[in-house]
This record gives structure tokens, sequence and C-alpha cells, in this order.
């Protein structure tokens, strides 16, 4: 079968994936490698750099023996994924609200990571209750509020194991102080496969459109755009089956 990769995004873990990959395992061998310094992953070393988490995505690609893949990203993993195509490791893209498209002159990246930092100090607190916390409807809104808005379908275990994560996600200080100064830069013209970029209008980390500015004007406008109305950061946890539909589609 082809082969497909799926990259998480910032704190997340390679669990995000499992609502859409009994769909997308039916016709594509899968890999789901968790992100350098995310839980499961490689460390990212001693210095980031733009390349860090890329480099190490395309190393799982070598060590599974794709030369090149279908890549799928959510949120960091989508920005990642058009890394990966820049380098001629994709066949196509599909990058669900990919990082990086703020305008130079958005502020918000800045309130994005701070807001992150928080999350994860939040979540180190959280986390031996976790299974409490995510017990209740209530609690289950709690935690999703920020990456889906239809929730009552996602496993409470896959709930409590992502807060879990978020709180064992050990390398998330550096990755943000770096990404506080960093500079998200795209080559498009690097970019020769089929690309489609999904958003929904409710994601409250990547708000469309303002999120996607670099994207829609300056390095992707003539990409497949698809945009989920009601739906927030996630689509693949959010609404799996479209999701899985819209990945399909392109990726064949």
């Amino acid at each position: 079968m082809p082969p497909m990769v799926c990259l998480h995004g910032f704190i997340d873990t390679t669990r995000t994936w499992d609502l859409v990959l009994p769909a997308l395992e039916r016709r594509h061998d899968v890999l789901a490698p968790a992100l350098a310094g995310h839980v499961g992953g490689p460390s990212i070393g001693d210095q980031i750099t733009p390349a860090t988490l890329a480099d190490a995505a395309e190393r799982a690609m070598d060590e599974a023996g794709f030369e090149t893949a279908h890549v799928i990203g959510n949120s960091l993993g989508g920005y990642m994924a058009l890394q990966l195509a820049e380098r001629g490791r994709a066949r196509s893209v599909v990058a669900l609200a990919p990082a990086g498209g703020w305008a130079h002159d958005d502020r918000s990246r800045g309130d994005l990571l701070a807001f992150q930092r928080r999350l994860h100090e939040l979540a180190k607190a959280a986390a031996p209750h976790a299974e409490a916390l995510v017990a209740t409807p209530e609690g289950r809104r709690r935690a999703t509020e920020y990456i889906v808005e239809s929730y009552e379908h996602i496993p409470a275990e896959l709930l409590a194991h992502q807060i879990r994560a978020v709180a064992a996600t050990t390398a998330a200080p550096a990755l943000i102080d770096y990404a506080t100064h960093a500079e998200w830069q795209l080559d498009p013209s690097r970019i020769a496969c089929p690309v489609r970029i999904v958003w929904g209008p409710a994601d409250r980390l990547l708000p469309w459109p303002a999120a996607a500015a670099r994207y829609r004007d300056a390095w992707l406008p003539h990409a497949d755009w698809v945009v989920l109305d009601g739906v927030g950061h996630c689509p693949q946890l959010d609404v799996p089956l479209e999701t899985a539909d819209l990945i399909l589609g392109l990726a064949g």
C-alpha cells in the first residue's frame, strides 16, 4: 500500500490520529511518529534550529523505508508536512490548520505561545487527576474546548491520555522559547506536490483566517483550500470521518 505519514501538533501525541487511522490504514501503510521533544519521540538535543523537528521526521521516514509518502499534519505538524514537501519527501500534503502562517505584524503568535506555556503548567497539575477530570461531560468539554467543537464522540480514555502527554512534554518550555523568536519560513517554489489546506473557522488556537495569512496571500494561495464550518483546531478529532475523506480524496 502507498506510504502515509501523519504528524501531530505541538504538545500533542500520535494518538491524535486514533479516530481517523482505521480509514487511512485500509488504503495506506501509515507511519505516525512522535515529534522530537514530545512523548515517545527522540530528544531535541542541545540546540534547536528551524530544521530540528523536520530532520527527526525525515529520519523516521528513512527508518520506515519511506523515500516519499503522502504527508498529513496538524498545526505544527502541518507546517512540518510542508517542510518535508520542500525537501521532496511528500507525494501530497494535507495540512490541517498548519502553524506558521501569521502575518509578520500579527501579535497573536506571542499570545498563543504564552497560552501554551500556561497550558503546559496546568496540564502538569491536572495529570494525576486526568481520569477524574474527563469522567463527566463538563470535564470533557473543558479538556477539549481549545481543540474541537464536537467532543461527545471522543473517548474519555483518549482525552486523559492527552492531558498526561501534554504534562509529560518536557521539551515544551525550550520549544516555546525557540518559537518565540523563530522565523517561520516556507519556499513554495520547492513544493511540487498537490497540497490541500483544511481549516475550521471555530479554531481557537490558530484563528481563521488571520493565522492563515501568509499561506493564503504569499505561500500557497493556489492550494486546494477547504473551510470546515463549525470545526475547531483538530479536525481529525472534531470530524474524523469528514477529515479522513478529505485526506483520502487527495492522497488516493
